[in-house]
């Protein structure tokens, strides 16, 4: 699997344009390198999709619509702006191009809001058909669900006041830091930084409300969803720049569903073989020109 590189510069062009729009609306798009705006992509329907092996995709045809699990509270990836009913960011864009895939248009897309703590039991109970929702790949997790992927891949850092003197997760011991619950980041911070006192939610946003009050040290979590927050409240906050893991993004499926497994795995080296995954990428996250874009990993 390739390292994604994601370059700062690049990342932080497209999460100034979605941090100004809090107002609501629908955001400006980033600035591509000639100064024009990226265009929202539109992704083909694939009208002659037949998964008929799956009983999740075959459940989903006949009630005419796929219900998508995602974040609402991370610009960028899958954020949900004041004043708007509508989620966006990049996890969105790839929910799109994979449903399209799948034979569903946009409107035939119900996306439910999942926290890190419940995409499993989501998954299990039937509550969606699908996670797109910053979702790590593990050994741990697929015990329980599948997933297709990956179809991008971050690093765990650290979100910290502007003035603080934190540089990296050696600097922990004795800190505060706080994640979500049921979260890789989380997790990690347990296993590798046991000095360091953990403190979790089920969102980032209640995470980055107590280091703005100074009650936490750090939020922890991958790059990109801190440089999201980090261009929110910009002079307030800094991402350390010291991505310490890997993080494989991958869409959560319900477990033992092989063909649908598949399916969405060919979704997603189809959009990168395409241009679908590029536009995505270009429209919620900045330039691709340092990105390497990950191999799928079927299993």
């Amino acid at each position: 699997m390739k390292k994604l590189r994601l370059a700062v510069a690049s990342v932080a062009i497209g999460m100034l344009a979605l941090s100004g729009c809090g107002q609501g609306g629908t955001p400006d798009a980033p600035a591509e390198g000639d100064g024009a705006k990226a265009e929202a992509p539109e992704y083909k329907v694939n009208e002659s999709a037949d998964i008929a092996d799956s009983k999740t995709w075959k459940a989903a045809k006949d009630a005419g619509e796929i219900t998508i699990g995602v974040k609402y509270d991370q610009p960028g990836l899958g954020n949900v702006s004041a004043g708007s009913k509508t989620p966006e960011g990049f996890d969105i864009e790839i929910a799109k191009m994979v449903a399209a895939q799948l034979g569903f248009k946009p409107d035939q897309i119900k996306y439910t809001e999942t926290v890190s703590a419940n995409r499993e039991p989501f998954l299990q109970q039937g509550n969606v058909d699908m996670v797109v929702a910053t979702y790590t790949i593990n050994d741990e997790r697929k015990k329980v669900v599948d997933f297709a992927g990956p179809y991008y891949v971050a690093g765990q850092d650290l979100l910290v006041a502007e003035d603080s003197d934190i540089a990296g997760p050696e600097d922990l011991d004795g800190k505060k830091v706080c994640s979500v619950d049921g979260s890789t980041p989380a997790q990690n911070i347990k296993d590798k930084y046991k000095k360091a006192e953990l403190v979790t939610y089920d969102a980032y946003s209640k995470c980055v409300t107590d280091l703005q009050s100074g009650s936490v040290d750090a939020v922890t979590t991958d790059d990109a969803i801190l440089r999201g927050y980090a261009k929110q409240y910009e002079g307030e906050f800094k991402v350390v720049g010291k991505p310490f893991t890997e993080e494989p993004y991958g869409v959560g499926l319900p477990k033992d569903d092989k063909a649908l497994r598949d399916a969405v795995n060919d979704a997603v080296e189809k959009g990168m073989d395409d241009g679908d995954w590029k536009k995505a990428f270009e429209y919620t996250l900045g330039s691709t020109d340092d990105v390497d874009m990950p191999k799928v990993d079927r299993y």
